[in-house]
């Protein structure tokens, strides 16, 4: 009975912090795509001039007055204006003080995030032991934050910026550690960890040099390189591989029959990357029992 209330409670605090984490992402994504824009400016690379001026206010703030702001009429928002997804919906989805469409990537990426938080926590396919595991499982978290920003950044502006991807490096390598560290087999695990990054951020090394970049961006490769670490070991790296080229197709032919996408159509895969990923890491193995006495 105990158990039980304390797994609710549990459940209840990981999804509000997933709305809140998810939130924060969210306003990240600006920030950094501002960022991106006037480095761009600077540089004297091709930039979109009306998008650089609707968010280089994002950028004018330090300190205490860094906060929130409708990207629209920048008006700066308060308490009552950032409640992660009970805000959006008090005011139907438009800025309280200019009443422009806020549009629905904000509550999605905060759902989003809470449901990864949740499921997560009701999925995880190691159980909660030690302080290793559960140190391990609080990196897990925080690395699914920053690869909601990334799947965010690549869906709308088909790039994987490396202001994220480096901190993320940092993170799996740590959690790739504290894989390790809760082994017996501590060589296997190593060469396990290891294989997994040669599939995932090996093959997109080399579709990188074989096509002079043209097939795939070399941010792909640093995320392969992410991934490889989160997931820890081949066959679920494999698994990977295979079901983000499922959910690609999935996406893709519809679009293809439908005449709303082209063969020319750029279409990111990073995001593809991410959920297959993240099916991998909580569902993998069972999914490759289930084929093994299915078909073998």
């Amino acid at each position: 009975m105990m158990e039980g209330m304390i797994s609710v409670l549990t459940i209840l605090v990981l999804g509000v912090l997933g709305l809140v984490l998810g939130s924060f992402a969210g306003a990240q994504v600006w920030r950094l795509r501002a960022r991106q824009l006037t480095e761009d400016k600077q540089s004297g690379e091709p930039h979109d001039t009306h998008e650089l001026k609707l968010l280089a206010p994002l950028l004018r703030y330090k300190g205490a007055a860094d906060r929130s702001r409708c990207l629209h009429c920048h008006h700066q928002l308060r308490w009552y204006d950032l409640i992660p997804l009970v805000s959006w919906l008090s005011t139907k989805g438009t800025c309280r003080y200019c009443h422009h469409s806020i549009g629905s990537f904000e509550p999605l990426i905060e759902i989003g995030m809470a449901a990864f938080f949740v499921l997560s926590f009701v999925y995880w396919p190691a159980p909660f032991e030690s302080t290793l595991a559960a140190i391990q499982f609080g990196l897990w978290l925080v690395a699914g934050v920053m690869l909601a920003i990334l799947f965010a950044y690549d869906t709308k502006w088909f790039l994987l910026p490396d202001k994220v991807v480096f901190p993320l490096m940092g993170v799996a390598a740590g959690y790739g550690i504290f894989t390790v560290l809760g082994q017996s087999d501590t060589l296997g695990a190593v060469l396990s960890i290891g294989g997994a990054v040669l599939v995932l951020a090996g093959l997109y090394l080399l579709l990188w040099i074989i096509s002079r970049g043209r097939w795939i961006g070399f941010g792909d490769v640093k995320l392969g390189l992410v991934l490889g670490l989160l997931v820890g070991t081949w066959p679920l790296a494999l698994l990977t591989l295979f079901l983000a080229n499922l959910i690609g197709c999935l996406i893709v032919i519809p679009g293809l029959v439908t005449k709303k996408l082209s063969r020319t159509t750029q279409v990111p895969f990073g995001p593809m990357l991410i959920v297959a990923s993240f099916i991998a890491v909580l569902w993998g193995n069972h999914i490759i029992n289930w084929y093994l006495t299915a078909f073998v």
